[in-house]
């Protein structure tokens, strides 16, 4: 049995006829950059996020990279941020010239562990000019956070260290669409919590797009601006007069249009994955496979929210990742390494001078996790064969 990781033809079978009406209706308008339909789209996700701003962009690397331009980040400045997440998180701090600054993981969660922030802040805070310097006497200037895999990190803590010192929060939430987190001031959703949230569109997403999307939510209103214009290249209401160096991030009209139909299925898909999560865990469960493999964490289950997790991935991990994953493909289960590597090992960040060792649950994590099959859409008879070809390879 055949068992894709992601079938996103299955969901395109149940949404064909309003996408098409969708594109069709921008062809008719020829009117494909900053019309109608990415206004309605980031009104609609306005809504949905509970957020006064949104800003579509071009993609959820270019978000990530408008956010920085548009606050002014850059030489001189360092970012702490997670060394478990996918390339772009760190490589845009790299390209507005700034410095990431890597913090281990929480191996429950894979999220940016709190305890390991607080442990590096103590050691570099510089109390007589009241400063936080990275080791290369950069200032930093901000904490981004990475909600990986749909679940949020532990915002409150994360946010009352970065007020105490000054620090700007960037929350990267490419994969956590809609994802919900308890605050003490009631639940908020991924990337409305900090300065800026940052989110892609991705085709793989749990909100995709027909290609390349993404988009920033903020609460404040200069930076909307400010980002409004960055995406534009950097120019204001006066054609050709440019405020600032901006960049071409803007999110055209075709992705608009199908987001804009997406959109209002989101809810449901995130239900439906976590059903698929449930499923998955009690048939684990059930096969008493607890001591070979260690399941999602769901940290926020019981704290009376509907999207406490949205599973764009299910991760699960095990010592003996490398040999089920060949197992699983030749039983045709398809599955992903997110991520073999931590940032910090990465050959392009061999300049900020981390070695093998600096990040031991990153290094770990990176060798032990597996991605497994998980989609609205999946059966559980699919999921079924997922989980007894586990046990069958733990068995021989």
């Amino acid at each position: 049995m055949r068992v894709p990781l992601l079938d996103l033809q299955a969901q395109y079978r149940t949404i064909a006829e309003p996408i098409h009406a969708a594109i069709e209706e921008v062809l008719a308008t020829q009117r494909f950059i900053l019309a109608t339909k990415g206004k309605e789209f980031e009104e609609a996700i306005c809504r949905f996020l509970a957020v006064p701003h949104a800003i579509g962009v071009s993609s959820g690397t270019d978000a990530l990279l408008a956010t920085l331009m548009a606050l002014q980040i850059g030489p001189g400045d360092a970012i702490l941020t997670s060394a478990y997440s996918f390339f772009a998180t760190a490589a845009s701090i790299s390209r507005v010239g700034a410095t990431p600054v890597f913090i281990d993981i929480d191996p429950a969660t894979f999220n940016l562990s709190v305890s390991a922030l607080r442990s590096w802040i103590d050691k570099h805070s510089d109390k007589a000019r009241g400063k936080l310097l990275a080791p290369g006497g950069e200032t930093v200037c901000a904490v981004m956070p990475v909600h990986l895999f749909g679940l949020c990190c532990a915002m409150d803590e994360m946010i009352t260290i970065a007020r105490k010192h000054d620090l700007l929060v960037i929350e990267d939430a490419a994969q956590a669409l809609g994802a919900e987190y308890p605050t003490d001031n009631g639940p908020l959703k991924a990337g409305t919590m900090g300065d800026a949230g940052c989110f892609s569109f991705y085709p793989s997403k749990n909100l995709g797009a027909a290609g390349d999307a993404g988009l920033v939510a903020c609460h404040n209103e200069d930076l909307a601006r400010r980002l409004r214009i960055c995406r534009h290249h950097g120019m204001g209401q006066e054609q050709y007069q440019h405020e600032f160096i901006g960049g071409n991030f803007r999110l055209d009209e075709m992705q608009a249009a199908v987001l804009n139909v997406k959109l209002s299925f989101v809810e449901q898909w995130a239900g439906a994955r976590r059903a698929a999560a449930d499923f998955y865990r009690e048939e684990f469960l059930r096969r008493n496979l607890g001591e070979q493999i260690v399941l999602p964490a769901e940290p926020y289950r019981d704290r009376g929210l509907t999207n406490h997790h949205v599973y764009h991935q299910f991760v699960i991990r095990t010592r003996d990742r490398d040999e089920l994953r060949n197992y699983l493909k030749r039983r045709e289960i398809e599955t992903a390494i997110y991520y073999p590597l931590g940032l910090h090992e990465q050959k392009c960040f061999a300049y900020l001078g981390y070695k093998a060792g600096d990040f031991l649950e990153t290094e770990r994590t990176a060798r032990e996790s597996l991605a497994l099959p998980i989609y609205p859409e999946i059966s559980r008879e699919a999921q079924s064969y997922v989980v007894s070809s586990i046990a069958e390879f733990f068995q021989s």
